[in-house]
């Protein structure tokens, strides 16, 4: 049969991570790979009792087809949620999607023509940069350091890009780096932002997740021109097999992301979004991610521990206040993705940072999540790839030693 695939279909590709990420599902094998909750802080029992008040009180209704722009009293939840972190808002400017996933694609389906221009942190969140991809945008990346998108190259940036559309940021415990941007610089982002009249998309799946520092406000907290898109998710501090995340915008825009939702999915699913609302009606969501909170921040000082006894000292990381991720950088001369080819054989995983980088170019980063294993299984994993990196550290030194004579 004669192909029929569209372009962006014949362009698709699995993903680096995808090989990586199917490799290592083996039951005997330490995986630092995925971004996973913690499966066993789900609140099983008590979503069972939500469930329960959900078929019984409204049994019908639940399982009938809904709103595209989602549950109300959901959304009422989502706007205190908000308004805790200090976004104003009301309920016209709040939609929730299936996974803040869906609302990277949308924003993609709402924005992007072909050789539309988006900027991003330089590495960033790789689903993102595959959504954008499949509208055929220019993704331009944007180099950081340990306090997250310097500013100074975001307005070179935008005045290399001034038809730009949208920054795309993950601000707080970034994935994949863990890295936060600190105050000043959102301000200056939102400057920036209104001074080259270009969106913000703001991504903030992790915010939730801080363990250490104090919380600093979100981006669209400084928004005075309403162009900062703001995504978050129940994945992270909820569950993520519910499928549920959240825009809040402008009406005008989020309307147009309606639209588009409407001829994807009709609305996410309804059960899912009453039995979240039930929860947070009869639980303490509050309570059940400081929960969170303390389990990982255990883990990451775990996981740090053992960087620090297990790994060669000519590594460089970061030490994040939350989130789900620790991120590496070996020397210039060593390949990442040579060291999880070895060691998937020694049964751990990690994910190389070369997909996370727009073109891939720099391969000597690795991205460890920490959320996903227990202490024990952190000590013996970490151990497994700092054998590795001791040996694979020796033979590229034994070569450039060889090259040299």
């Amino acid at each position: 049969m004669q192909n029929k695939y569209a372009r962006r279909a014949n362009a698709l590709e699995p993903s680096e991570m995808r090989l990586i990420l199917s490799s290592s599902e083996r039951p005997e094998l330490i995986s630092f790979a995925g971004g996973l909750p913690a499966s066993e802080l789900f609140p099983i029992e008590e979503l069972k009792e939500a469930s329960q008040a959900v078929l019984t009180d409204h049994g019908a209704s639940s399982l009938q087809y809904s709103s595209t722009e989602g549950y109300v009293p959901l959304r009422q939840a989502v706007m205190e949620r908000m308004e805790a972190i200090g976004i104003e808002t009301d309920l016209q400017q709040v939609m929730i999607t299936s996974g803040s996933q869906q609302a990277i694609d949308l924003t993609g389906r709402v924005f992007l023509d072909e050789g539309d221009t988006v900027i991003c942190e330089s590495p960033t969140y790789l689903a993102a940069i595959n959504a954008f991809n499949v509208y055929h945008a220019n993704i331009v990346d944007v180099e950081m350091d340990e306090d997250g998108m310097k500013m100074d190259a975001l307005e070179k940036c935008l005045q290399q890009n001034p038809q730009a559309k949208f920054i795309y940021t993950i601000p707080d415990f970034q994935n994949p780096t863990g890295r936060t941007l600190k105050l000043e610089r959102r301000k200056r982002m939102i400057e920036l932002a209104n001074q080259f009249d270009v969106l913000i998309l703001e991504d903030n799946p992790y915010g939730a997740i801080r363990f250490s520092g104090a919380p600093i406000p979100p981006i669209k907290q400084f928004d005075t021109e309403g162009r900062v898109i703001y995504l978050s998710s129940f994945s992270k501090i909820f569950a993520p097999g519910l499928r549920l995340g959240w825009i809040c915008a402008e009406k005008d825009i989020l309307e147009k992301y309606a639209g588009f939702k409407e001829s994807a999915d009709m609305h996410s699913d309804g059960l899912a979004q009453r039995i979240t609302a039930k929860y947070m009606e009869l639980y303490d969501l509050d309570g059940h991610i400081e929960t969170i909170q303390a389990v990982y921040g255990e883990r990451c000082a775990t996981m740090l521990d053992c960087i620090a006894e297990y790994f060669p000292k000519n590594v460089s990381y970061n030490k994040p206040d939350g989130g789900l991720f620790l991120w590496v950088e070996l020397p210039d001369s060593v390949n990442a993705g040579d060291i999880a080819l070895k060691c998937l054989e020694n049964n751990v995983a990690f994910v190389p940072g070369a997909p996370f980088y727009v073109r891939g170019a720099q391969t000597n980063t690795m991205r460890l999540n920490f959320s996903n294993s227990n202490p024990e299984n952190i000590k013996e994993g970490m151990k497994r790839i700092g054998e590795v990196l001791h040996r694979e550290f020796q033979l590229v030194n034994e070569s450039i030693e060889e090259l040299a004579k």
